[in-house]
């Protein structure tokens, strides 16, 4: 019989599952996906694999089992993980589960001063760096492979079709690899809309702009399509959508 006692049990079980819902309660408060129940349960989980295998009272258990539950985490944040567009949303969420097993395992391991301070590390990266990437985020970025190569796609199509024409073209550029950096939209007095997106393209422009208008193309509502290099294309052509 191991040595662990209920005392043991509860305290450390409370710890991790305390150190969860800290996390958690971030989680909330951001409105995400997986938040104050979420992880404080992966947390319980993580604690109690853990103290399942030093229970038992095998020496070498606790880590085999620390291992699996590294690996099964994986699983769990894979489900949060979703695509949007040509961006991808939920790897914070992800690896803030993956953090709050760890806490767990830590509290489950007896290192309970450890799993604060864990706690605490993971607070802080998402309270203090979030203002530090967003400082980043504002700085002019300068990609060598594609800056001074714009490229202008204009189309005209049924206004009917206008907004289903608009999303095709966003979806068909991100799918190119071009990068639209904006979009006009001009409701004609003939029953059409002119559509006149400035991309910034990387690599082989005419080859992905020519992927782009193949696509665009086998569309019935669209009349007329055609793009052209505009290597000097300022701020200024950068609108909103009308």
């Amino acid at each position: 019989m191991a040595d662990l006692t209920t005392f043991d049990f509860a305290l450390r079980l409370a710890v991790g599952v305390g150190c969860g819902a800290l996390i958690g309660i971030e989680r909330q408060w951001r409105a995400r996906m997986a938040g104050l129940r979420t992880n404080a349960l992966v947390a319980a989980g993580a604690t109690l694999f853990v103290l399942y295998s030093e229970a038992v009272g095998d020496a070498g258990s606790p880590t085999r089992v620390a291992s699996y539950v590294v690996s099964g985490i994986g699983f769990l944040g894979g489900g949060v993980i979703l695509r949007d567009g040509a961006s991808v949303r939920g790897l914070n969420t992800a690896a803030t589960l993956w953090c709050s097993a760890a806490v767990g395992v830590l509290a489950a391991s007896s290192h309970l001063e450890l799993a604060l301070i864990g706690t605490g590390a993971v607070l802080a990266v998402h309270l203090a760096l979030r203002p530090a990437g967003r400082l980043i985020d504002r700085v002019p970025q300068h990609d060598p492979d594609t800056e001074g190569v714009r490229a202008t796609v204009h189309l005209v199509c049924d206004r009917s079709e206008d907004a289903h024409i608009r999303a095709l073209l966003l979806q068909s550029m991100a799918s190119s690899g071009l990068t639209p950096t904006g979009l006009r939209v001009r409701r004609e007095d003939d029953d059409t809309t002119e559509l006149r997106a400035v991309v910034a393209v990387g690599g082989d422009p005419a080859r992905a702009l020519e992927q782009l208008i193949a696509r665009l193309s086998l569309e019935p509502g669209i009349h007329d399509l055609h793009w052209h290099l505009d290597p000097t294309a300022t701020e200024d052509e950068r609108d909103a959508v009308a």
